[in-house]
């Protein structure tokens, strides 16, 4: 019993050889779990982070041209966020489900095809969000926006119409790479891209004469730039010989399955993104709109920007449950599952932990104000709070998308966050007087809500039946052999 527990698998009790059928929880086998998902996770969290950081460069930059490039440029990059980039990512998380059951179940074709699919799908979603972006200027102006704003952010967005098709491209690029577990060439394009976007957008913002535009053009050139780095390590290198597939007709035969589960993605991830956004614009109604808007930027910043590392985490949940699935490894998929949970709440104590200590001293990195620093010491419990839901939820979400079950996910999130946090966010801040403290409060109860379903609906997955779906779904049943198919490394 002591050997079936901590010793790792061998060749007669390891279960990635005999699937389904003989797989048992040994803690070899757990462990080894645990250091597939942090292989995928630790790149991917780098990865997000320096793609993030694209457009932080750029708005940095930017800032140094004065106030209303600042404003401009920061509102620009924040609609451009909502209206096209988190679009983008949700609608390519769709490939998660179909690529990453593809490849457990060594259907390799498929997994290219369906990443031309989604290529060409994003790119025409394109062409109705470009004209929004061209007309970016009328829209800020009826929203009651500046108009001197309004124009100079109008300008930013039309610029960065070239950096929506290539994060079109890029999304399902980056999927590509992540359902086989090759990190290596997403973190180290992503580096690169931004080590070249800092000269470059130095020079395009201070130099060429371009001013705060050029900091929209830098990031349309560098996100182009690791798409091409993608593209050509996909053509010519070996580890993606069998993936590649030639452009056929079944490109747009794939995207009516392709759009069934990109859609729900979208709502899943589009929602919640969405709720924090009106959090603020909620905030600049309260009294004392200045102090309650910049404490809460500090904290939805604070959170954004640490957000990569559950994000990372329920990467390679959905990588290695999708894996799983695919290859008919039901058991396999349930341990997947478990280790991606144990490596979150690691995760969410250390960082939660380190936060709440340095309460009285993170404040200073975004303002000098004893105003402002003083407020956002007196919320780090709740953003404490917020970071742990965000690191379950995160990995939760990740383990749906491996599953298929998004559509689920994305009724759980409009519940939560539309009929339960934002109401109550808006009940705590006008009616009970608690304004941005309520705001946060109501919303992550949200938060809460929405990860207290997702931990039900987890805990109470038929794992068996989700092998079936995903047999079903590539086609697992026609060819091939459970003995064929094991963990994909």
């Amino acid at each position: 019993m002591e050997e079936s527990f901590l010793s790792l698998p061998t060749e007669k009790n390891d279960p990635r050889k005999f699937g389904s059928t003989s797989t048992s929880l040994t803690w070899g086998y757990f462990f080894e779990e645990l250091k597939r998902q942090c292989y995928i996770a630790g790149p991917m969290v780098a990865a997000i982070l320096s793609q993030n950081l694209l457009r932080v460069v750029s708005m940095m930059m930017v800032g140094h041209l004065g106030e209303l490039a600042l404003s401009s440029s920061s509102i620009a990059i924040s609609l451009s966020g909502v209206t096209g980039f988190s679009v983008f990512i949700g609608m390519a998380s769709g490939l998660e489900t179909i690529c990453g059951q593809a490849y457990g179940a060594k259907q390799y074709q498929k997994l290219g095809l369906q990443t031309y699919t989604a290529i060409f799908s994003l790119n025409l979603v394109c062409v109705p969000l470009s004209v929004l972006w061209i007309y970016m200027e009328n829209l800020l102006i009826l929203m009651g926006q500046d108009p001197l704003i309004s124009r100079e952010a109008g300008k930013f967005t039309i610029w960065l119409i070239p950096a929506l098709f290539a994060y079109a491209t890029l999304q399902p690029l980056i999927r590509y790479f992540q359902t086989q577990s090759l990190i290596t060439p997403v973190l180290l394009s992503s580096c690169a891209t931004l080590l070249f976007h800092i000269p470059l957008c130095w020079v395009l913002v201070f130099k060429s004469g371009l001013d705060n535009v050029g900091g929209a053009l830098a990031i349309s050139i560098s996100y182009w730039l690791n798409v091409i780095i993608l593209v050509l390590y996909m053509k010519f290198s070996s580890a993606c010989s069998q993936t590649r597939a030639p452009i056929t007709v079944e490109v747009f035969l794939g995207m009516k399955e392709y759009f069934y589960y990109a859609i729900p993605s979208t709502v899943m991830i589009c929602v919640e993104w969405w709720s924090f956004e009106l959090l603020i614009l909620l905030s600049g109604l309260l009294p004392n709109p200045a102090l309650e808007t910049s404490v809460l930027s500090v904290c939805l910043q604070t959170i954004s920007t640490l957000y990569a590392i559950p994000y990372g985490f329920g990467a390679a949940a959905s990588t290695r449950v999708a894996n799983e699935l695919g290859a008919n490894n039901s058991e396999g998929a349930r341990i997947a599952a478990r280790a991606a949970l144990c490596l979150a709440v690691t995760e969410t104590s250390i960082e939660t932990t380190t936060l709440f200590a340095l309460r009285r001293s993170f404040g200073y990195t975004f303002s000098t104000e004893p105003q402002v620093i003083d407020y956002v010491t007196s919320m780090a419990p709740l953003v404490c709070l917020s970071l742990a839901l965000d690191s379950l939820q995160g990995v939760l979400t990740g383990v749906a998308r491996g599953c298929g079950w998004q559509h689920i996910g994305a009724y759980i999130n409009l519940g939560a966050f539309y009929l339960c946090g934002i109401p109550v966010a808006a009940i705590l801040a006008f009616w009970l007087k608690l304004r941005g403290r309520g705001l946060w409060i109501g919303i992550q109860l949200g938060s809460l809500v929405q990860t207290v379903f997702l931990s039900i609906v987890t805990s109470c997955t038929n794992w068996e039946m989700q092998a079936k779906k995903a047999r079903d779904r590539t086609g697992y049943s026609k060819g091939g052999s459970t003995e064929d198919v094991g963990l994909c490394h």
